[in-house]
């Protein structure tokens, strides 16, 4: 196991480093990044030449970025153009956009996964059409649109949840963490019932009806963990992402997360945050992804991991 992850956190190495350097690149290099800044007017020249020599937008691409991920290994991810610094900002936005991520984890994995159960076990029942409709629907509705709706019926009329999460407490951030969850609950709904019921006609599961094993047997130990594993590969990549922030969840509910930073450094045209934001984001997904493999071999003992 130890051999395992060693190999994996160095194939990460050249990862970080190409994806970075590309996401350095199309920010710094195909276009000037004081340009916007001032308005419709262009920036004083003096304004220009004190941006690129403190970004050294004034070197060669390749030095440019040998510094800036010299800065970020030691947990500098730049100074955005207003002053504050980029870490900063993300560690007092992170906290509030992993609360939403882990409600909507939860969510999601505890209603996806027993509807998915429900549905595969009573395949072409009323059960499984039921799962089949209701997850349509959900994933038929856009992501805004939802989040609207429940905003106003569940907070405006009904008074049940926060409007808005401007604090970011795990109150205020219920709501918006079920809206984010809706769409991935129908994912692994239909993600888990097709598993389980691939897995219900495979052989292993006829010879250990035919040894007399009963049902319940079969699929807590035989079946179960099997089927898990596509689940286990959607919400690790799901985590992911919403680590990365929700956009437009987290501007209909006013959360002060990732999403919306990322959002106005994009609008204010801050290179710096969006370039510290995403290879933040980068080391979000690698480590995720490293979890769910290791995951792996604790749901199915015949995948090795040496």
């Amino acid at each position: 196991m130890g051999t395992y992850v060693l190999r994996r956190i160095l194939q990460m190495i050249p990862v970080i480093i190409g994806t970075t350097f590309l996401i350095y690149w199309m920010v710094f290099s195909l276009g000037d990044p004081t340009i916007g800044r001032c308005g419709e007017r262009p920036c004083p020249q003096a304004y220009v030449d004190k941006i690129h020599a403190e970004y050294n937008l004034d070197q060669p691409l390749i030095i440019q970025y040998v510094r800036y991920l010299g800065k970020v290994l030691h947990g500098d991810f730049g100074t955005s153009f207003n002053g504050t610094t980029v870490a900063d900002q993300l560690m007092n936005r992170w906290p509030v956009t992993f609360k939403v991520a882990i409600i909507a984890i939860i969510f999601e994995a505890l209603i996806g996964i027993a509807a998915g159960i429900l549905a595969g076990l009573r395949r072409r029942s009323f059960w499984d059409s039921l799962v089949f409709v209701s997850t349509l629907v959900i994933i038929s509705i856009p992501s805004f649109v939802l989040g609207s709706v429940a905003q106003m019926v569940f907070g405006v009329k009904l008074q049940w949840f926060a409007v808005t999460a401007t604090q970011g407490t795990w109150n205020q951030l219920l709501l918006p963490g079920l809206v984010l969850g809706s769409l991935s609950m129908a994912y692994i709904a239909r993600l888990t019932r097709n598993s389980l019921a691939d897995n219900l006609s495979s052989d292993f599961v006829r010879t250990a009806r035919a040894k007399g094993l009963s049902n319940g047997r079969i699929v807590g130990i035989h079946t179960f963990r099997n089927s898990l594993i596509p689940v286990v590969t959607f919400i690790g990549a799901d985590f992911g992402a919403l680590m990365g922030g929700a956009i437009v969840t987290e501007r209909i509910f006013n959360i002060p997360g990732i999403g919306g930073y990322v959002f106005q450094s994009i609008q204010t045209k801050d290179a710096t945050a969006v370039v510290g934001t995403i290879t933040m984001l980068v080391l979000v997904f690698l480590v995720m992804n490293l979890i769910v493999d290791l995951l792996y071999g604790a749901l199915d003992p015949r995948i090795g991991h040496e």
